[in-house]
């Protein structure tokens, strides 16, 4: 950007000097050339800066600040080219009185970090979190809310315990009741640099990264995307997946959900560092992997702040794998929408269910929900294409094939859906989608009772 030489005015100078009563945490060099005194240096303040990865170009990048305080760090990233939205728990008049002498541009908000919304403020590139996280009572809830507004990183920077460098260290955290802390009584949290890892990864970021300890602050990089990209290797295929904690298929974006994905893959030996959900755009890491018996595994994992109501895409890769098939989760669906899904059929006559049975008992139109529940249905016209974008539909929520034959002598293939544990008892419609192509509906009964 142009370096501006305004008019140092009278009116200006005074300003600055009433400015320099106040007792500035940040300093900030004015248009003028001068500075107002911060207890924190400009080299200091830059220091800080530099332990991100920070683009020196930022042209065409949307910045949130959260706890700008006199702003240096929001004027700094206008001035590498972004547009800039600060926010403060409380108005400060200096970052007023600096945003106007450097006659800045940035939006400046007044609100609390726990009712930050992306329905307010809108998405962010990049998000500064810096010097705020120790005086929050709830240090992850505030990071859920700072890892929804954001879109590839967060900058975090807290005060923490220890210098980071015992690889042995468990999460841990001190709590300030009264005013332990440097004296002050909002100082509330002490997390150790394991803890502040933890945090980070627990609200949703697919990566973490510690940057840096420096005078006990902890520089911490939070990405919401895996990095590298998809491998050549052979796919994992996902046979089923439900809500982990109700066992059924709905989401809720309002919530602390956790997906459970049922796979298979022909890698063995793997760890939380070797699988790769992919929820909607952003990554999403593994809190549990367990393998189930033979090349079938089960992953369970956050889903990423900040989605928005509808059908969100989920795949995986494992190690260097190409990516699974894909599946879609149903996040706020109304029930009118779930109906037309149940009710949908496509324009091909010949594309339809002929028979539908209990894919373990073979009983015709029922089903024994629970553990090991699956559904097998005979479908005329399944359309040749890939059949990882096929699937079975259960009163409008999809779930994918686990199995599907080749034509019998009446041209009839068996399509097979392994079924969440925790459907209710009832009727149900049942489809079969196949891209663009949706069979009519049939009716099959799910029924309490395991099977013979």
């Amino acid at each position: 950007m142009k370096a501006r030489n305004p008019v140092v005015t009278e009116e200006t100078r005074k300003l600055i000097a009433r400015l320099q009563t106040f007792g500035w945490y940040h300093s900030i060099q004015l248009p003028s050339g001068e500075v107002t005194p911060g207890l924190q240096t400009l080299d200091q303040l830059r220091l800080r800066a530099r332990q991100f990865p920070i683009p020196e170009d930022l042209r065409g990048k949307r910045v949130l600040d959260i706890g700008a305080w006199d702003g240096w760090f929001s004027f700094e990233m206008e001035r590498r080219g972004a547009s800039v939205v600060a926010v403060d728990a409380v108005e400060s008049e200096k970052f007023l009185h600096a945003r106007e002498l450097l006659g800045s541009k940035v939006e400046y908000h007044v609100s609390d970090v726990y009712d930050l919304r992306p329905s307010q403020l809108g998405v962010f590139d990049i998000v500064l979190f810096l010097g705020v996280l120790y005086h929050l009572k709830n240090p992850v809830l505030a990071l859920e809310r700072v890892c929804a507004l954001s879109t590839d990183l967060v900058c975090v920077e807290s005060f923490v315990t220890d210098d980071g460098t015992d690889p042995d260290a468990k999460p841990s955290m001190e709590f300030y009741e009264t005013t332990e802390l440097c004296g002050q009584f909002d100082n509330w949290v002490g997390p150790n640099v394991a803890c502040l890892l933890s945090f980070c990864r627990t609200a949703g970021f697919a990566r973490v990264t510690l940057e840096s300890v420096l005078d006990n602050r902890a520089h911490v990089t939070c990405y919401r995307k895996w990095a590298g990209r998809e491998g050549t290797g052979p796919s994992p295929s996902i046979m089923s997946f439900d809500n982990a904690t109700s066992h059924d298929l709905t989401f809720s974006a309002a919530k602390d959900e956790y997906v459970s994905l049922w796979f298979k893959t022909e890698q063995a030996g793997l760890t939380e560092n070797d699988v790769f959900p992919e929820a909607g755009e952003f990554g999403a890491r593994p809190v549990v992997i367990h393998n189930v018996g033979g090349d079938g595994w089960l992953v369970v994992f956050k889903l990423p702040p900040g989605v928005a109501p509808g059908w969100m895409p989920v795949r995986l890769r494992v190690r260097d794998s190409a990516y699974s098939n894909t599946v879609r989760l149903g996040i706020d669906v109304t029930a009118e929408e779930l109906r037309r899904r149940a009710q949908a059929s496509g324009n091909d006559s010949e594309f339809k269910i002929e028979g539908a049975t209990d894919g373990k008992t073979w009983e015709p139109n029922i089903v024994r929900i629970g553990t090991d529940a699956c559904v097998s249905l005979w479908v005329r016209g399944l359309p040749h294409r890939r059949f990882d974008d096929v699937a079975i539909r259960i009163n409008g929520r999809e779930l994918p094939i686990a199995f599907v034959s080749e034509p019998d002598s009446a041209g009839l293939r068996q399509v097979n859906a392994l079924l969440p544990a925790g459907l209710a008892p009832g009727r149900v419609d049942i489809n079969v989608a196949a891209g663009n192509s949706v069979t009519p509906p049939v009716q099959v009964s799910l029924a309490s009772g395991s099977h013979v």
